[in-house]
């Protein structure tokens, strides 16, 4: 009986979003118009669960590259309308229309100039009416049994205001580098300005031997760094090829002398390499194609100057 309650609440919301699809027409295109051509801020209000939404909208269209913040009605009343400036506009949200601290602000922000979008399941409402753009998000049924609790009505604002964020981000023309300043911290801005060199294993804990030394050196260097591969490099620092501790097993089963053999006669030559300035995500793509646990680093003269292993990016949440 759980279950299917839980399946029939995601069906209603599901259906919810869905029936906005035909609905998207001029109003839309219109709302996306005056938000983009607004000076100032995008100013979201609403009462209740459709100001709980409207803080999430806000957040949303100010984290892709649209000034917002959320307003709650009932405090501009007692003082914090002197939040609002004169190139600012209103995304308003109230499911009836009817909403009473809403319908008391309005005259004044209507006073003031400011165009009005709102967000509403009654385009005959008294906010509707005084709306410059209506965006209807009214749906057959609430979720709730008794068809009360908003449920349905908010994940449909919820996804029109993505909607609209997005849309605003690409007619802005928003690069990634650009979505990045925003995002600056967490997961999120890890994988748009993390590099290689932020997170490879640079110095004293580079995993390195010459190509002169044995398997068993390698096996050494191996143990002592914690990691399952070493660089191979000539007098020069430079790389010349790569060994793992999957070579070691699969080398050790046919080949009891294994361990002292030169490195370079065993050595994959030519191994798949990255650069410090890339970016750690792009090495974590480059590591899952190639089935691959590390890469080694080199820089532009193919000088090897680090490793970057697939267990440290999952640390940082890269992966």
């Amino acid at each position: 009986m759980i279950i299917e309650r839980a399946k029939k609440v995601l069906e209603i919301e599901a259906e919810a979003i869905y029936n906005l699809i035909p609905r998207l027409d001029t109003n839309f295109e219109k709302a996306v118009g005056i938000i983009f051509s607004c000076r100032g801020r995008v100013i979201v209000t609403g009462m209740g669960k459709s100001g709980l939404v409207g803080r999430k909208i806000a957040a949303t269209l100010a984290s892709t590259g649209t000034p917002a913040f959320y307003l709650h009605p009932a405090e501009g009343l007692h003082g914090d309308l002197g939040m609002i400036m004169k190139d600012d506009c209103l995304l308003a949200i109230s499911y009836s229309g009817e909403t009473t601290e809403l319908a008391q602000i309005l005259p004044l922000v209507k006073k003031m100039g400011l165009k009005l979008i709102t967000m509403t399941g009654n385009r005959k409402s008294r906010l509707a009416k005084f709306s410059d753009v209506v965006l209807d998000i009214q749906v057959n049924r609430e979720a709730c049994p008794y068809n009360l609790a908003p449920t349905a009505s908010t994940t449909a604002c919820l996804a029109l205001g993505d909607s609209l964020a997005i849309s605003l981000l690409e007619k802005r023309k928003l690069k990634k580098e650009d979505f990045a300043y925003f995002h600056p911290a967490g997961t999120i801005g890890k994988k748009l300005f993390l590099q290689v060199k932020d997170i490879m294993r640079s110095g004293e804990d580079n995993p390195l031997i010459f190509e002169n030394e044995t398997v068993k050196d390698a096996l050494f260097v191996m143990t002592e760094k914690g990691l399952g591969a070493v660089n191979v490099v000539d007098k020069n620092g430079k790389l010349v090829g790569y060994f793992t501790d999957g070579d070691l097993r699969r080398g050790l089963q046919s080949d009891g002398n294994l361990l002292k053999k030169r490195i370079s006669l065993v050595m994959t030559k030519k191994p798949l390499v990255t650069t410090p300035d890339k970016l750690a995500v792009e090495a974590a793509r480059l590591l899952k194609e190639k089935s691959c646990d590390n890469l080694p680093v080199v820089d532009k003269k193919g000088k090897v100057i680090g490793i970057i292993d697939e267990g440290d990016l999952l640390a940082e949440g890269i992966v």
